[in-house]
């Protein structure tokens, strides 16, 4: 299996920090946040990996090289104007082929393992879900017992921003246009084809500078136990 990792935003919540430095290779824990996924991808067992960039990919690609020294192989798919999270996905799948691949934000932390989501069985997309945070109280999905995703209902998870994903969910999307994912999530429920699975391990959607500081502080301490 494959991986993408996303890593083409602007970052505009975290400024001043991202002023000269694209948020992926903020570090945390002694190491930039897309190191963090890549050696978490290799110890999976997944070494092809496909990262999209454009606000200062220049630094990323430079930074992270072939992957080499990681154990993997990284490919770079560049936009030239930010495609936003299905656009950039869609604009990757020359180099991501055709079978179900691993998808994660660059700038979230957390601990699950790919093998967690089993396999898609006929779904577009399974979703990580995770309790919702106090940024971001209202949620984001229903899931039922069954592992069906829906856009009403109680009580509602949020997306943790990695997905088990079909490259048919973006396949519709126009190539070099920018399309947010969640048009591509609600057409896979109007489908009965989006499932979610309710993730109950370490989480962090690293959004602004506080949210940094508060990872880094976290990992210090488990560090010292």
């Amino acid at each position: 299996m494959k991986a993408m990792i996303l890593a083409a935003g602007r970052g505009s919540r975290m400024r001043t920090l991202t002023d000269h430095c694209p948020k992926p290779l903020l570090r945390v824990g002694g190491r930039a946040l897309i190191e963090h996924h890549i050696e978490r991808l290799r110890t999976a067992g997944i070494t092809d990996i496909v990262i999209n960039v454009s606000y200062l990919g220049e630094q990323i690609m430079t930074t992270l090289g072939d992957g080499e020294r990681y154990g993997v192989q990284l490919r770079y798919s560049v936009e030239p104007v930010a495609l936003e999270t299905a656009g950039g996905i869609r604009h990757a799948l020359p180099l991501l082929g055709d079978a179900p691949f691993w998808l994660v934000n660059a700038d979230v932390w957390c601990d699950i393992t790919p093998d967690s989501l089993g396999t898609l069985e006929g779904d577009m997309a399974r979703l990580v879900m995770v309790d919702p945070p106090d940024h971001h109280r209202q949620g984001d999905f229903h899931l039922d017992d069954t592992g069906r995703l829906y856009e009403q209902g109680e009580a509602r998870l949020v997306y943790a921003g990695i997905a088990l994903m079909h490259p048919s969910l973006v396949a519709d999307v126009p190539d070099n246009t920018p399309c947010p994912l969640k048009p591509c999530l609600i057409n896979a429920i109007k489908k009965g084809r989006l499932g979610g699975y309710h993730h109950r391990g370490q989480w962090s959607d690293i959004g602004t500078p506080e949210r940094l500081t508060a990872l880094e502080q976290k990992l210090s301490h488990q560090d010292m136990d």
